[in-house]
């Protein structure tokens, strides 16, 4: 029997549960099976870790955007557009600016 790839990432992440590309894959694989609620979690920890993982601020954004939840959507990518400026990664910041704009008068 074949191990799924979240519990392959689980697997490893016993080993080593500070690694933030094995935390991202999770809260990736947890959005994809739709488990919402742990995969924010997830993507919040790396939010808030040290540096932040400025690519969880733009999934994080964007999977709350496709839930509908507009506000906490707009939310996270202000937030995520500053933190990507202070780790100097412009394009980051961009794409995450790119999808704010997107969202113009949605939920309003």
């Amino acid at each position: 029997m074949t191990n799924s790839r979240k519990q392959q990432i689980l697997s490893l992440l016993e080993s080593d549960p500070s690694d933030t590309f094995l935390r991202y894959g999770l809260a990736m694989e947890l959005r994809k099976e739709e488990s919402f609620a742990e995969a924010r979690a997830e993507f919040e920890k790396l939010m808030h870790g040290t540096p932040p993982y400025v690519a969880a601020w733009f999934m994080c954004g964007q999977m709350l955007a496709e839930m509908g939840e507009i506000e906490d959507s707009r939310a996270v990518l202000r937030d995520g557009i500053e933190i990507a400026r202070q780790q100097g990664d412009g394009h980051a910041a961009g794409e995450m600016g790119e999808l704010l704009a997107s969202l113009g008068s949605l939920g309003e």
